[in-house]
């Protein structure tokens, strides 16, 4: 539910009087209607004007007097419009075990794809930086509005031992140091998040959780896409390893970060989820002023109580 501020929220003051007027109407119409008992027959002859007209007419008064107070307030809306700029870095896990072939051909080549038709839809100004990682992490890409040279990066990925989850946080971070200055806001830091892709747990390096608590303290969300299936394994010297993926951990992540945790498990979930986190980061809240939603409303409800009143003037004999 979106959260309205106001810009002059001591003007709402001047709503104390609607319970007051809704009272002296109360009183109003009670005497209004112990007159009409005591009538003659002949007074009882005269067309009475319609009641329910009556009512409708100053409740719709009084929605008018609270509209437009509010509007007077100058209230203010945080609304989600579509970012100009901004940084994503697209950080994906390279160990063995993404070579398992519970995803078709296998968890890497799959991911791969996705990866890079994201990469492709996100909007031209955002900048793109591409981090692999197993038991090192490394920036391939830094910040670049250049989104070939990240898709052509992605496409290039390949196996290495080991899982350090943590050092690839650590090395999203640091590729954000990159990020070319706003020509318009040299000094403010575009928005950013990291999108990290991983089916394991962390085996090696920093912990995924001081990362997350890291990103945090940047004001960086990192959103996590645990990938693959319990049933995953991998063949090492003729032996079956299973490499189910670690949910878990990648939660924390997101839930330390202040991003979202998603799951995939097969290659068309993986795009999916993509598609949404892309939906997600090409926007951004910002506050707008909604005084003229308010003050619209505020006179639409005006106009249909003069209506009101109109066609009840026009009983009277």
């Amino acid at each position: 539910m979106a959260v309205i501020d106001f810009a002059h929220p001591d003007r709402l003051w001047a709503l104390a009087a609607v319970p007051l007027l809704v009272a002296l109407y109360a009183v109003g119409s009670h005497r209004v209607a112990r007159r009409r008992g005591a009538r003659t027959g002949l007074q009882l002859v005269v067309p009475r004007d319609r009641t329910w007209l009556r009512h409708l007419a100053v409740a719709l008064a009084l929605l008018s007097l609270v509209t437009l107070t509010v509007a007077w307030a100058k209230p203010t809306q945080e609304v989600e419009v579509p970012s100009e700029r901004g940084t994503i870095v697209v950080t994906i896990d390279v160990s063995l075990s993404m070579e398992a072939t519970d995803v078709e051909p296998n968890r890497l080549e799959a991911a791969k794809a996705a990866a890079v038709e994201f990469v492709e839809g996100i909007p031209p100004r955002y900048n793109v930086a591409v981090v692999s990682f197993a038991q090192t992490a490394a920036i391939l890409v830094p910040p670049t509005t250049d989104h070939g040279a990240a898709t052509a990066a992605i496409a290039n990925l390949q196996l290495a031992p080991s899982t350090a989850i943590g050092e690839g946080i650590f090395t999203s971070l640091n590729a954000l140091l990159q990020v070319p200055p706003d020509p318009e806001n040299p000094d403010e830091p575009p928005p950013a998040r990291i999108v990290l892709l991983s089916d394991g747990s962390t085996t090696y390096g920093r912990t995924s959780a001081e990362a997350a608590e890291q990103a945090a303290a940047q004001e960086v969300p990192v959103y996590t896409i645990a990938y693959g299936t319990e049933n995953g394994y991998v063949e090492i010297n003729g032996q079956r390893e299973p490499v189910p993926v670690n949910q878990a951990e990648l939660r924390q992540i997101a839930q330390i970060s202040g991003g979202e945790a998603y799951e995939a498990r097969s290659a068309g979930e993986l795009e999916t989820v993509y598609q949404d986190i892309q939906s997600s980061v090409g926007t951004e809240r910002v506050p707008m002023e909604s005084t003229s939603r308010y003050a619209g409303a505020g006179l639409v409800f005006a106009v249909l109580a003069s209506l009101g009143l109109v066609s009840l003037a026009a009983r009277w004999p």
